[in-house]
């Protein structure tokens, strides 16, 4: 995969098949997207998703609730999709005063577009003036083809970024899986901790999240934890851990199973699975250590079951 940071000075000789947004989270919906642009392979276009490193949402309404992937694990995902051109540019002031029309006719001109795919809800230009039924028109206009494909519903909602953001704030990972069409995951370096777990004899690996990464509701969770090409089984505590700080600072702390090496440095997936319950504080750190063996206990049972 070719990886471009900006729009306006990119330039693609050969024919592509194009697909414009945010893409947060990389749902069932915008694999969707995703995997029609990278089909056309069989007719000789190269596939290019543009996205942004800023948020629109954040541009555009100053909402700043952290968002479902952040820049590095969207790369790390489509990198794996077999996409040829990721163009990640900026949502600045320049992109914004762009009319849908001039928008389109770079595309065309400057990554030489014969085929666009977007949602039924697309919205795109100066002040979103632009939709599908625009893009219909300037097809015919300029050249290239055009395909809308339908939202996906799930309880008769329209599967996206927001409603999955929510379900994630819930707890709620069996739903937030489902509609991501994926496992949820953090990546991120391993990094020290108080290492209390090696005190008490039951291990465990910290990482801190990027600042702008929603992670799901504080609890503790059935994960599995990918590094050196190989999976291992876990139980991962998402929160402050109350019981032995008073610290408000969020982190993601995992027991590996059966494992018990030095991942200082490493940069590890941790994929959530099922939530077992909510964070809790304890009273002593006797407490604290059956809790954790009774939560190794229930995450074994789930592997094994």
């Amino acid at each position: 995969m070719e990886y471009l940071h900006s729009l306006f000075d990119a330039h693609i000789d050969g024919p592509t098949a194009v697909t414009v947004g945010k893409f947060d989270g990389i749902h069932k919906g915008h694999n969707l997207l995703a995997q029609d642009i990278i089909s056309k392979s069989c007719e000789g276009l190269s596939s290019c998703m543009i996205t942004f490193t800023n948020s629109p949402r954040i541009a555009l309404s100053k909402d700043d609730t952290p968002s479902l992937i952040t820049n590095k694990e969207r790369v790390y995902m489509l990198e794996k999709n077999g996409l040829d051109y990721l163009i990640e540019c900026p949502f600045d002031e320049r992109l914004m005063q762009t009319s849908a029309r001039e928008f389109v006719e770079f595309l065309v001109k400057h990554l030489n577009m014969k085929y666009m795919v977007a949602g039924s809800d697309f919205t795109f230009g100066y002040k979103g003036a632009g939709n599908v039924e625009l893009l219909k028109e300037l097809s015919k206009e300029l050249g290239f083809k055009f395909h809308v494909i339908e939202k996906i519903k799930k309880n008769n909602r329209d599967i996206s970024s927001t409603y999955i953001r929510e379900e994630l704030t819930k707890g709620n990972i069996s739903s937030v899986n489902e509609m991501l069409g994926y496992e949820y995951f953090v990546w991120g370096e391993v990094v020290h901790g108080a290492h209390l777990g090696h005190t008490i004899g039951i291990p465990t690996i910290n990482i801190m999240p990027e600042e702008n990464k929603l992670v799901p509701k504080f609890g503790v969770y059935v994960t599995t934890i990918d590094f050196d090409g190989r999976l291992y089984h876990g139980v991962t505590n998402v929160g402050t851990k109350p019981s032995v700080s008073d610290k408000e600072i969020v982190g993601i702390e995992t027991h590996i199973l059966d494992y018990n090496g030095d991942l200082y440095g490493k940069y590890v997936k941790v994929t959530f699975k099922e939530f077992l319950r909510p964070e809790m504080k304890f009273n002593s750190i006797d407490e604290l250590k059956s809790q954790m063996n009774a939560d190794k206990k229930t995450a074994k049972d789930f592997f094994n079951n």
